[in-house]
């Protein structure tokens, strides 16, 4: 078997390569803090805007004619006397069916 001993590598190039790892540290910081600001910037500013919007509650009241014929319907728990026509069973559409 044969014995591999690791590379070695001068004082100088690891100093060298260690610099330029703390430069690019040093940038990714700076990198997170501006990244941080933007969105606390960001989510402040949506929330200002939201803000600056008002909820209303608009109430109108509104009549209708309904010319109904002979038939009856029901609307808001009322009858008026439109016809919907019939079901297959024969009954108004109102909801009742006969059981076969």
């Amino acid at each position: 078997m044969e014995n591999k001993t690791p590379d070695t590598i001068d004082y100088f190039t690891h100093e060298g390569m260690m610099a330029r790892m703390e430069r690019i540290i040093r940038r990714l910081w700076i990198l997170c803090i501006i990244i941080f600001l933007a969105l606390v910037g960001t989510n402040a500013y949506w929330i200002w805007c939201e803000s600056q919007f008002e909820d209303e509650v608009i109430t109108q009241e509104m009549m209708q004619d309904i010319d109904t014929g002979e038939g009856d319907a029901t609307v808001n728990g009322t009858v008026t006397g439109i016809d919907y026509g019939t079901s297959e069973t024969g009954n108004q559409a109102n909801g009742e069916t006969e059981s076969p």
